[in-house]
């Protein structure tokens, strides 16, 4: 695609990567400065951020629009939605192509949500993107002073599209940070929009129904795209397909309808699965991930690498990349002896699939220890309500590292009230250590609760 015209009244575009402007440690103390989802939560924004796109369209326009230089599979959906855009990932760079991904939010490092062909941007990269980003924020500032500054999602996001533009990719990937409307993703059109499914989550600001939370998901359905829908509700199936019929896709795609997964069985360290999608079966493919919804979240991904191609991906390429796919944070085993098991299952939904594949592919582990955190607007009682009570000996109850976290009294008192043993750790590292000691080396630790508290875990584990 031919890389837009710049306007005569637009800034000049960035300099190229590797000046210099700074050290990365000021360019992140500058993004920290903007409004988020946190400080907005906690009270400790001056001013919220209305449901807009004007402010990362000022962002990209004053760049020269880099989200329209390449094609876009865009992502949404209460569950799976980043374990799906790491398969569609590595299935478009398998194939041979140059592919930036952008998720959110990230485990231990910043740069994990800016990644080109799998690896995470550099911080010299990240640096020169923030900074660049930073002049234009002041150009645009000084344009219209009463413009209301972008926030810091929208700052990250208009950085990712400049560093895909930057390295010409041939395609990107994009995981919807919120909803999907609204979303500063969005500013992108979608070639492949891609939802996993919907579920309650985020009532405040999407919707109290799983019909209020769809409508704002189906804004990523645009002109020309073809849509995959891995929800199966009809009720919810239809908000979709009205958004389709008004925007005028170009192919509507329903799980088991036009593609479905038809084979997803347990096997020695993840699963096999077969898929059919609208041009092929692609028959025994190892995904070395745990859960069975990870083999409905790689349905959807091999039926969006189809649709992007426009034709059947070949099976050794589809084979090949499914059998080297990660989802760090997601069922993901980190130690042995015991065996610590980390899952940011952070919603109702998520919780009930956690302990289905808990009950499926950890079936031998008859005790557990579980390290939980969660943050607000999330029933701490309900998420550990799902976990089997009679397979937990013990939970340790931990704050996450974030300004919405519920407070790890809070959480320990939930545990109690439906009748589980807890303690209270003062920290994560804490928590984890308190668990290894309780656990025998036969038994589960599981972390669960929120990828806040995964990823500090995983960081703790690491190091």
């Amino acid at each position: 695609m031919r890389r837009p015209d710049r306007s005569p009244d637009q800034p000049p575009p960035p300099g190229p990567a590797g000046r210099e402007t700074g050290s990365l440690g000021e360019a992140l103390a500058w993004l920290d400065r903007h409004i988020n989802l946190e400080a907005i939560e906690a009270g400790r924004a001056g001013r919220s951020a209305l449901p807009t796109l004007d402010r990362i369209a000022a962002l990209t326009s004053a760049m020269g629009e880099p989200e329209k230089t390449f094609p876009v599979v865009h992502i949404t959906g209460t569950n799976g939605k980043g374990s799906t855009t790491r398969i569609c990932s590595t299935l478009l760079h398998t194939n041979g192509l140059s592919v930036g991904t952008y998720t959110s939010p990230h485990l231990e490092r910043l740069n994990e949500r800016i990644a080109w062909n799998g690896k995470p941007i550099t911080d010299d990269d990240l640096r020169d993107c923030l900074f660049a980003i930073e002049k234009l924020e002041e150009f645009i500032c000084r344009a219209d002073p009463s413009s209301l500054s972008p926030t810091w999602f929208e700052l990250m996001t208009a950085s990712a599209y400049r560093y895909f533009g930057d390295v010409a990719v041939d395609a990107a990937v994009i995981e919807v940070g919120l909803g999907g409307r609204y979303d500063a993703t969005n500013v992108a059109d979608a070639d492949v929009a891609v939802v996993t499914n919907v579920q309650l989550d985020h009532v405040n600001i999407l919707g109290d129904t799983r019909v209020k939370i769809a409508s704002e998901k189906a804004g990523i359905l645009k002109p020309g795209c073809i849509a995959v829908i891995g929800e199966q509700d009809d009720e919810v199936v239809s908000v979709f397909a009205n958004e389709a019929r008004q925007v005028g896709v170009d192919g509507f795609w329903r799980r088991g309808i036009e593609f479905e997964c038809t084979e997803n069985v347990v096997a020695h360290g993840g699963r096999v699965i077969s898929v059919r999608t609208p041009g092929a079966a692609y028959d025994d493919l190892f995904l070395p991930l745990y859960g069975a919804h990870q083999g409905e979240n790689a349905s959807a991904a091999i039926a969006a690498a189809e649709a992007f191609f426009g034709a059947p991906v070949d099976p050794d390429v589809v084979a090949e990349a499914i059998s080297h796919v990660t989802a760090p944070g997601r069922l993901e085993i980190v130690a042995r002896r015991p065996l610590v098991l980390l899952d940011g299952a952070h919603n109702a939904a998520g919780a009930a699939a956690l302990s289905a594949s808990l009950d499926e592919d950890f079936s031998v582990i008859e005790r557990m220890v579980v390290v939980f955190g969660c943050l607000n607007g999330h029933d701490p009682a309900e998420l550990l309500g799902a976990l089997d009570p009679d397979r937990v000996a013990h939970v340790v109850a931990c704050t996450p590292p974030s300004l919405r976290a519920v407070p790890a009294a809070e959480v320990a008192a939930a545990a109690e009230s439906i009748g589980l043993e807890v303690s209270v750790a003062d920290s994560v590292a804490d928590a984890i250590d308190e668990a290894r000691t309780i656990a025998a080396p036969e038994d589960l630790v599981l972390v669960t609760g929120s990828l806040y508290l995964v990823g500090a875990a995983r960081l703790y584990l690491s190091e």
